[in-house]
């Protein structure tokens, strides 16, 4: 049986609002968006935030931002490369599913994108985004601590695929 069809595309507004209003699980509700929604709204749909909805079967699955936005304060983002932010809908996470979504945003980027490697910044607690974006073949090139929390958190990990 064929798996769900997973695409991605540039995000819509009424998209932006339904991701700000998600709801996570203690300790994933860091990745909460702070209200107020227009303001979510006025960010998200900015050109150089780089932000695209990621569907599957034909719904809101998460977002995914490409670029500065997804860069945290005190990392060293020196070195080329395509900077991936990923977001999920709560009820689609830790439900085994996070490989097949990093594997569309992966092949999206190859796809779109003339820059490598690809990289991710992910808090350090956050296991399970961890443990998917290395199980694609993602590498720890650094951890730093920020020198203001984002996303509730102070301590980061970059993971390149090159």
């Amino acid at each position: 049986m064929p798996g769900p069809e997973l695409t991605i595309r540039p995000v819509a507004e009424e998209e932006i609002r339904t991701f700000a209003g998600w709801r996570h699980e203690p300790p994933y509700d860091v990745y909460d968006i702070p209200p107020p929604v227009d303001e979510a709204v006025e960010y998200f749909l900015r050109p150089s935030t780089g932000c695209h909805a990621l569907l599957r079967d034909g719904r809101l699955a998460g977002f995914v931002t490409f670029g500065a936005d997804a860069r945290v304060p005190g990392g060293d983002y020196s070195e080329p490369g395509l900077d991936i932010g990923l977001g999920i809908k709560p009820e689609l996470t830790g439900r085994g599913l996070g490989a097949a979504h990093v594997e569309s945003v992966i092949a999206f980027a190859q796809d779109v994108f003339d820059l490598a490697p690809r990289r991710v910044t992910i808090a350090s607690a956050n296991e399970r985004a961890l443990r998917v974006w290395i199980g694609r073949g993602f590498k720890e090139t650094q951890r730093f601590t920020s020198p203001e929390t984002v996303m509730g958190s102070d301590e980061f990990v970059v993971l390149t695929d090159g």
